[in-house]
């Protein structure tokens, strides 16, 4: 039996885990919740047979019930949501900007330094209580403690852009299940350290929790630990120190970009967690130091924006397409760089 364990982009951590597995040639007939019961850690069979009523659970693409007997060369796909602590979830009354809200799903531009989903300290104030208020009440993952109402992803709390988030069960599981079979697509606009001397990337290496700090993701070149993730990049517009770079998505790993632009040797600008908040490129000189502190000022968060997302409408499967301009502050740095620039010209 082979296994891959994935996940979907989740900012501060994954909202959904991923299984795909792929039954050995001598595989006996047994029942699908039970096979999936043996080789799961952590899961109930419960946890299972939900999943698989709701369309989490695939065999060769199609979806089945608990009951089906899995045979050789099946290949099975999970999708199960992350259990968390149990915690009364309260509506607030916190502006939402929106893109797009129809009966189906709300597509808002997420501002810096708003959480998403309540937990580590920030259970409330978050995204979620805001998504409560606005509909009074919002579907959750089946068989959940607590609720993740209608989230399918999610954005670190200082990054900025474009989010979708789902009304019925129906929808959260279509779109969980493009986000899994990466059909959907995301473009991040992110502001890094340094030069670069190709004008388009690929960035490949395994991300995983760093194993001496844990709120960080660390790369792992070799694949030895952490899952896969693929990062394609070009570059924007150049400013000598800094540069400005659109991001493809090919995966979606927990500080996906921060990581694996840290591990190229180019940190996201101010980003204090992945070492960017401090002057990288540039001269010793006092003016250009106090220069880039005020721009930090400017700017004080990573400097990361979900600026596209893409994907099918779960009922009318028409091909949707939202784009979210740059924010204020990350226009504001863009600008500062483009006038340093233009009036210290670097030496020949």
């Amino acid at each position: 039996m082979n296994q891959e364990d994935l996940d979907l982009e989740g900012g501060d951590g994954e909202l959904y885990e991923h299984h795909r597995v792929v039954c050995d040639p001598n595989q006996s007939l047994v029942r699908l919740d039970k096979f999936l019961f043996d080789r799961l850690a952590n899961t109930s069979r419960s946890r299972v047979q939900a999943a698989a009523k709701e369309g989490h659970v695939r065999v060769n693409g199609k979806a089945e019930k608990p009951s089906y007997k899995v045979k050789p060369g099946d290949v099975i796909s999970v999708v199960l949501p992350y259990p968390q602590r149990e915690v009364e979830l309260l509506p607030e009354d916190i502006p939402l900007t929106i893109l797009h809200e129809d009966a189906d799903l709300i597509v808002i531009d997420k501002p810096a330094g708003l959480v998403v989903h309540p937990g580590h300290g920030n259970w409330t104030g978050t995204l979620v209580n805001a998504l409560l208020h606005h509909f009074g009440d919002l579907p959750s993952s089946p068989g959940q403690p607590m609720p993740r109402p209608g989230l399918v992803h999610r954005l670190d709390k200082d990054t900025s852009g474009v989010m979708v988030v789902g009304k019925t069960e129906e929808v959260l599981a279509h779109l969980a299940r493009q986000f899994f079979e990466r059909t959907s697509s995301r473009t991040y606009n992110a502001l890094v350290w340094g030069d670069f001397a190709e004008e388009e990337g690929t960035i490949e290496g395994h991300i995983g929790r760093s194993p001496k700090d844990r709120t960080v993701q660390q790369v792992f070149p070799d694949g030895e630990q952490g899952k896969p993730a693929v990062t394609h990049w070009r570059v924007l517009e150049r400013f000598t120190y800094v540069t400005l770079v659109e991001c493809r998505l090919e995966t979606g790993r927990t500080h996906q970009i921060r990581a694996h632009m840290r591990w190229i040797g180019h940190p996201l600008f101010n980003d204090a967690a992945y070492g960017g908040d401090r002057v990288l490129k540039g001269t010793t000189f006092t003016k250009y130091r106090q220069f880039v502190e005020n721009c930090f000022a400017a700017c004080p968060r990573q400097a990361l924006h979900a600026r596209t997302l893409g994907f099918d409408h779960p009922r009318t499967r028409e091909r949707l397409q939202f784009e979210s301009p740059l924010p204020d502050d990350m226009n504001k740095v863009l600008e500062r760089w483009r006038n340093y620039v233009s009036a210290n010209p670097p030496e020949a």
